[in-house]
C-alpha cells in the first residue's frame, strides 16, 4: 500500500476481519447467512491493519490472525494494540511466533492494565522467569491508561468504551477511529471522535445485545459522531450484507475492505 496521495501522508487501512465472536459462517449452523455464496458475508473475527509511512500497525491479534496475514500477504509488523482481553480478541498471539523469528525482532503489545495483565496470564509461555530465556513470539507489554500515547512516530488517542459492564478500549489515529465491542460511548469519548473522516464502530446484530450495539444503535451513535464514513464491523450472522438498508455515508465492512484515510 502506498503511503502516501498527492503529497499527502495517509493512514491506509486494511480490515482483516469484520465478524463477530465466534465468525461468519459459525461451525455447526445452517442459516442463509451461513450458506450465503456473497464473500461480504464471510467473516472472520474482528481486526484491522493501519500502514502509516511503512509503519504497520496491529488493532488485535484475532483467533484468526494466521490465516489473516497469509490472506493479505502480511510478512511483518511493528506494533500492536489490544481493545481488550476477550479471545476473539488476543488468541492470534501465539502466531506472532514466525513473524519474530523470520524477522528477528520483538513487538511492542500495547493495552490496559487488565488486558496486559490477561495477556500474561493466557499465555505464560511467553514471560518466562528466566529473563535468557528463548522464548517466541518475543513481545513487550506497554500499560496504556486514557492518556494519548506514542506507539513509533505516530501519536495514538485512546477512546474509552464500555462492553457491556467492561471498560475496553477504541483509538483514534489521526482522522481515524477504531471502535469495536462496545454497547456504550462515554460523553468524554464522544469528544475524542470529533472531527473524523472514517469511524469503524461496532454493529453486532438488529435484535438487542447486552455487550454490543445493535445496528440502528450503532447508526444513532456513528451520526451524532458525524464522520465522513462509517463502517459497521463485529458482525453476527444475523446480518445479510446485501440486505443491510444504511444511511448515506454508513455502510457494512467485510473482510478484505481497503480504505485511505489523510493524516
Amino acid at each position: 500500500m502506498a503511503p502516501q496521495q498527492g503529497g499527502l501522508t495517509m493512514i491506509n487501512a486494511i480490515v482483516l476481519g469484520s465478524g463477530t465472536s465466534m465468525g461468519v459462517p459459525m461451525a455447526g449452523c445452517d442459516c442463509r447467512v451461513c450458506r450465503s455464496g456473497d464473500p461480504r458475508d464471510k467473516r472472520l473475527r474482528p481486526s484491522v491493519l493501519l500502514e502509516i509511512n511503512g509503519f504497520r500497525l496491529l488493532i488485535d491479534t484475532s483467533a484468526d490472525y494466521r490465516q489473516q496475514m497469509l490472506r493479505e500477504g502480511i510478512s511483518d509488523l511493528d506494533a500492536v494494540l489490544y481493545t481488550h482481553h476477550h479471545v476473539d480478541h488476543i488468541l492470534g498471539l501465539d502466531d506472532l511466533r514466525s513473524f519474530s523469528m523470520l524477522n528477528k525482532k520483538s513487538y511492542p503489545l500495547f493495552g490496559m492494565r487488565e488486558t496486559l495483565q490477561n495477556i500474561r496470564r493466557v499465555f505464560q509461555y511467553v514471560f518466562p522467569e528466566d529473563p535468557q530465556a528463548k522464548v517466541y513470539p518475543r513481545v513487550t507489554l506497554r500499560e496504556i491508561d486514557e492518556n494519548p500515547f506514542e506507539v513509533g512516530a505516530l501519536q495514538v488517542v485512546p477512546i474509552p468504551l464500555l462492553h457491556g459492564q467492561m471498560p475496553v478500549m477504541g483509538y483514534r489515529i489521526g482522522n481515524f477511529a477504531y471502535c469495536t465491542d462496545v454497547s456504550f460511548i462515554p460523553e468524554r469519548a464522544f469528544q475524542r471522535l470529533e472531527g473524523l473522516e472514517v469511524l469503524i464502530l461496532d454493529a453486532l446484530r438488529y435484535k438487542p445485545h447486552p455487550t454490543h450495539f445493535t445496528v440502528a444503535e450503532a447508526v444513532e451513535a456513528a451520526r451524532r459522531i458525524g464522520a465522513r464514513q462509517t463502517y459497521f464491523t463485529h458482525i453476527s450472522h444475523g446480518i445479510l450484507h446485501r440486505e443491510a438498508e444504511l444511511p448515506p455515508g454508513m455502510a457494512l465492512a467485510y473482510d478484505g475492505l481497503t480504505f485511505s484515510v489523510e493524516f
